[in-house]
């Protein structure tokens, strides 16, 4: 079995910054892409980000320019750097990673933007 467990989220304020942490453990052969997605209050869950095992990274349009998405491969650990915050960024981020032939969710991680 693999676990998927994020961390990094809290409370920043508008126009900060935030990295998120994706750790993944357990018997893993393998891991192909590894991605971010987000759910919003009252929203379905989105895509965020994503990055292939070639690290390269794929955005959706609105975190272009502002999140950052990396991966250690060695640590089976993928991140998203998340800057100039804004109030529409808050939502539950969940990570998601494909091992073993299998996609791997995480529990989710709270960012909030707020003054």
């Amino acid at each position: 079995q693999v676990h998927v467990v994020e961390s990094g989220g809290g409370l920043v304020q508008p126009g900060g910054s935030l990295r998120l942490s994706c750790a993944a453990t357990g018997i893993i052969v393998s891991i192909n892409s590894m991605a971010w997605y987000r759910q919003a209050p009252g929203k379905e869950r989105e895509f965020v980000a994503t990055i292939s095992s070639s690290l390269w990274p794929t955005y959706a349009d609105s975190v272009k320019g502002r999140f950052t998405i990396s991966r250690d491969n060695a640590q089976n650990t993928v991140y998203l750097q998340m800057n100039s915050l804004s109030p529409d960024d808050t939502a539950v981020y969940y990570c998601t990673i494909q091992a073993n032939s299998n996609n791997f969710w995480g529990q989710g991680t709270q960012v909030t933007v707020s003054s």
